[in-house]
C-alpha cells in the first residue's frame, strides 16, 4: 500500500492557519451530522467555520478533500485511543483486544461530531483514505501495525488477511447495530465482538 497522502493543497505554515483548517474540519463534521454528505458544500463549510471561501480553497480543492482530511483525523483519533488502551490494559492474547477496539469505535460513533456519517470515508468514496486501497483495508493495516508492535507478533500474510476479514465483518455488523438503534444496539454490538473474537481466537489456534 502506498503512503497516505494529505489532501491539503498546502500545509498551514502558522499556528493561526492550522487552527483555521481545524475549524473547517469541525464545520464539515457539524454539517455532516445535520445534512449528510449530500448537504456538504465548500460554501457552507466557509460560512460555518467563519472564514472566507478563498481560505477554504487555499487549503482544499473541493468538499471531497475536506471530508478526506476529516476521515484522516478520525483515523488518527481512533488509532490514538486504541494505542492508549493497549498501553493501559493487560490483554492475555491479542485477540482479546477486540472488545476494547469495538468499544472505542462505538464511543466515537456516539460522541465524535461527523463520525456517525463519515466514519473513515465510505459515504464519500470507498478509497477516500488511500487511492490505492479501500478504507477498510487502511483501517486493517493500521490495526495490524499496532498489534504486531504491541504483542511482538510475526507479521505474516495470514495475520494481515485475518485482520482484513475482521474489519470487514465488524464494519458490516456494526452498521447493522446503528441502523437498529442510533446509539448502537447493545445486543448486536455484543454479537459483533463475539463473532470477531471467536474468529481471531481460532486463527491463533490454527497458526
Amino acid at each position: 500500500m502506498t503512503e497516505i497522502r494529505t489532501p491539503l493543497r498546502r500545509l498551514p505554515a502558522q499556528r493561526r492557519s492550522a487552527e483555521r483548517v481545524q475549524r473547517m474540519l469541525d464545520a464539515c463534521a457539524d454539517i455532516l451530522d445535520e445534512d449528510g454528505y449530500d448537504g456538504l458544500t465548500t460554501t457552507r463549510i466557509a460560512q460555518r467555520a467563519d472564514v472566507a471561501i478563498g481560505s477554504v480553497y487555499q487549503f482544499f480543492p473541493d468538499k471531497r478533500a475536506v471530508a478526506q482530511a476529516l476521515a484522516l483525523r478520525n483515523l488518527e483519533v481512533f488509532g490514538e485511543r486504541i494505542s492508549a488502551r493497549l498501553a493501559e490494559d493487560d490483554f492475555a492474547e491479542w485477540s482479546d483486544t477486540v472488545g476494547a477496539i469495538i468499544e472505542i469505535f462505538v464511543e466515537m460513533h456516539r460522541t465524535v461530531p461527523g463520525f456517525r456519517v463519515l466514519r473513515f470515508g465510505d459515504v464519500a468514496d470507498v478509497n477516500l483514505l488511500d487511492s490505492d486501497a479501500d478504507n477498510n483495508a487502511v483501517v486493517a493495516e493500521t490495526l495490524r501495525r499496532m498489534i504486531v508492535e504491541t504483542f511482538d507478533l510475526r507479521d505474516t500474510p495470514g495475520l494481515a488477511t485475518a485482520l482484513a476479514i475482521s474489519v470487514e465483518a465488524g464494519d458490516a455488523v456494526l452498521k447493522m447495530a446503528f441502523r437498529s438503534d442510533p446509539a448502537g444496539d447493545p445486543v448486536i454490538v455484543a454479537e459483533a465482538e463475539r463473532l470477531i473474537h471467536s474468529y481471531l481466537a481460532s486463527h491463533i489456534e490454527d497458526s
